[in-house]
This record gives C-alpha cells, structure tokens and sequence, in this order.
C-alpha cells in the first residue's frame, strides 16, 4: 500500500505542464487531491494573486478535510523582461510566485498533520538568467529563499523543500543532437522528472531533508560554456 494513500495533497497550478503530472502520480497512489487553478477543470478556479481566492480555497479543504499533509505551490508566474514588463505584471509575477505561497502556508500553518511537507516548483532561474526574464526570475529566486526561510520558522513541524526544474518539455518531446548533448544527462527533462523528485521529498524516504533546494535539470547548470568549446561558438 502507498504511504500516500488518502494522504491531503493540495497543489497550485495543477491542470497543466508540471503540475498536471504531479496530481496524476498522486491520483495514482491513491492520495486525495485538491488543485487550485485559474484554468478550466474539475478543481477550484480561482486566481491565486488575489487573497480573497487563496483564503477561500484554504477554508475549503480545512472544512472538507480537516487537514493537509502536502502543499506544492506549483502555479506558474508570468514571464516578462524589463524592456516590456509594467510594475502591475512583476508585482502580479510576485503575487503568484512568492506571497501566494507564503500565505498558503500561512493559512495552513495549524492544520498540517503530523510528518506534512511543503514543496516549492522554483527554477534554475533562480541562479542563472536568459535576457528579459526579470518577473519569472525574480519570483523563482523568491521561493526558493522563502523556502530556506519556512524550513527554519517551521522546524520540528513541517518539511520545507524546492526543486528547480531545468529544461523540461511538458509535451514529452524527444530531442535529438545539440538540444539533447548540451545537458550532461545527454537529454531534455520531462514532467515525471520533476514529479518523482516531488513524490520522494513528499516521502518518509526524505525525513531528514529540509530547507534544500534540489535542482533537477540534467546538470545542464554544472556545464561550463566557453567560445570555441567542445563546439560552443557565441555569434555575434
């Protein structure tokens, strides 16, 4: 049997991508899963900038359940660069990226069961940085301080821990040559990547980490570039 079986898993984000393959590995070991989303579906439709939403959504399942046993915030900010992101769009970036999963925690702080976890989807955003990348880079770098920050405020209590996702196609695409060969692992990540990393920091496999950010992007991070190297080449 699961240790996840009926276990309270609430998950931001979960209708898509990353946090779509989360629920469904959940579903699967028999876990009661409760998703917020803006998206269409089966789950509470809300938008988590708005704390109103959030306060909604945590009174639901305390009153349904009583309890939570895991907490992913997942939900994706928007992505915009400072040539083209207005201050409304990287305080909403914000909003989703990092108060949101604060105050989710917050809401839940006195109804997390024995052995309950919070894992935070940052990104390998948060060390590194593509150009006009500022809203999403700077909510990822946001959570996984605040996730250092939680596993120390929490101890004794909760697990706290992030996973920064490199380059994973929700789609499940296969690459071949340079896109695959540039990532130490020789190929793109894909969701069950990341949502196995969840399933073993959520597990009793994982009870003596905390306040840890796991990086799961095929090393891609580790690899060194230089012009001229191993066929890397800057064009100008």
């Amino acid at each position: 049997m699961s240790e996840f079986k009926d276990k309270v898993v609430v998950i931001t984000g979960g209708e898509n991508g990353i946090g779509k393959c989360i629920v469904e590995e959940f579903n699967r070991q028999g876990a009661i899963v409760e998703v917020i989303d803006k998206a269409p579906g089966e789950h509470y439709i809300g938008d988590i900038s708005d704390k109103n939403v959030l306060e909604d959504f945590a009174d639901r399942v305390i009153k349904k359940h009583g309890r939570v046993d895991i907490l992913i915030n997942n939900a994706l900010p928007v992505m915009k660069g400072i040539d083209e992101c207005s201050y409304e769009e990287f305080q909403y970036a914000l909003a989703v990226g990092v108060t949101a999963p604060f105050y989710l925690s917050k809401l839940f702080v006195r109804y997390f069961a024995e052995g309950a976890s919070i894992i935070n989807i940052s990104s390998s955003r948060d060390r590194m940085s593509q150009p006009q990348t500022e809203s999403y880079t700077a909510a990822k770098g946001g959570i996984s301080a605040l996730t250092h920050a939680l596993a120390v405020s929490l101890s004794g209590k909760v697990r706290v821990n992030s996973i920064s996702p490199g380059w994973i196609d929700t789609s499940y695409k296969v690459y071949e040559g340079p896109n695959a060969i540039q990532q130490p692992a020789g190929r793109v990540g894909n969701p069950m990547d990341i949502a196995n990393t969840v399933l073993f920091l959520s597990s009793g496999k994982a009870g003596f980490i905390t306040g840890e950010n796991i990086c799961v992007d095929g090393g891609m991070t580790k690899v060194m570039v230089y012009h001229g190297d191993n066929g890397w080449k800057l064009e100008l």
